[in-house]
């Protein structure tokens, strides 16, 4: 099984391509653009190849990848979009934000999801580019939700709200994290169930796509998945902090609760969510790890969706 993991990026890029043009990712259901033709203008441009919108607050993205990027699962780059030109000068300055990379490392293109905020200087913009259209991308990628960041450990879990499952959506399609885990859970805690059809149709995209049972085979059955909603009626209900505070967590999961000598946890969510965790957490005897000190939980710090 080793073997085959360690095995998986190059052979993945070989199957793609022979089946081309059809894509792994099964999020985008739209028309790509002939790469090819696309004339780069911008600073560090990159071009749309699919947009796929969600709800009305909800968007995702595919575009073009560098070809000498190289990042880790899980890590962010700067994206964004020229500002209006300066009324005194007529010079524009670039506008970006930290969006985590939604696709794993090995992934021929980048896809990154993203809310929708109506006055926000970037994502009110940024919510109508096409496919053709070009983005501004800084090919400088970090983060701390990172293989590299935790110490070894048995269970793996994955804590997001809303957008903050991007970087989970990467990792969960990482080979090196079915290798180092005998079971991931991926929390993801939304206001609306709309707001969760992102998680659900990759999860169940992982689960049964060809090529990845091909590749992953019975490793597969180690990822678990566990939606809630906070507003609007659904299966299960609540925030993910209440959930762990109270242990109903674990009793629907059927697990032992989390310890530090077992457990490994990543955060990525609301500043609200990140501080309430990370007590959490600690309570149970977490330290919090980081790329140059691996501990046994992670948290996003550069998100703010």
């Amino acid at each position: 099984m080793a073997e085959r993991l360690r095995a998986f990026p190059d052979t993945i890029r070989l199957l793609t391509k022979e089946r081309a043009p059809a894509r792994l990712d099964p999020m985008n259901e739209h028309v790509t653009v002939n790469i090819a033709a696309a004339r780069p203008t911008l600073p560090d441009s990159q071009t749309v190849t699919s947009v796929r919108h969600w709800t009305d607050r909800l968007f995702s993205f595919r575009v073009t990848r560098p070809a000498s990027l190289r990042f880790r699962s899980g890590e962010f780059v700067m994206i964004g979009l020229m500002g209006e030109p300066d009324p005194k000068t007529g010079k524009a300055k670039p506008l970006l934000r930290a969006y985590s990379i939604a696709s794993p490392a090995w992934d021929d293109e980048l896809e990154f999801y993203s809310i929708k905020v109506p006055d926000g200087p970037l994502t009110s913009r940024l919510q109508h580019i096409q496919p053709g259209d070009e983005i501004i991308l800084r090919p400088k990628p970090v983060g701390t939700l990172v293989h590299d960041a935790l110490l070894p450990g048995k269970r793996l879990w994955f804590f997001a709200t809303g957008t903050g499952i991007a970087p989970f959506a990467s990792l969960i399609r990482e080979p090196q994290t079915f290798e180092d885990y005998n079971e991931i859970i991926l929390c993801h805690t939304c206001r609306d169930v709309a707001e969760l059809e992102y998680g659900r149709e990759l999860v169940e995209h992982v689960k049964t796509d060809e090529m990845m049972q091909e590749l992953l085979g019975d490793a597969l059955k180690k990822l678990r998945y566990f939606p809630t909603t906070t507003r609007e009626p659904s299966a299960r209900m609540g925030r993910i902090t209440d959930l762990l505070r109270s242990g109903e967590l674990f009793s629907e999961l059927g697990v032992m609760p989390i310890s530090p000598q077992t457990d490994r946890a990543m955060v990525c969510g609301s500043m609200g969510l990140n501080t309430d965790m990370k007590a959490i957490l600690e309570g149970l005897g977490l330290r919090e790890g980081a790329n140059s000190d691996p501990a046994e939980y992670v948290v996003e710090k550069a998100f703010v969706g």
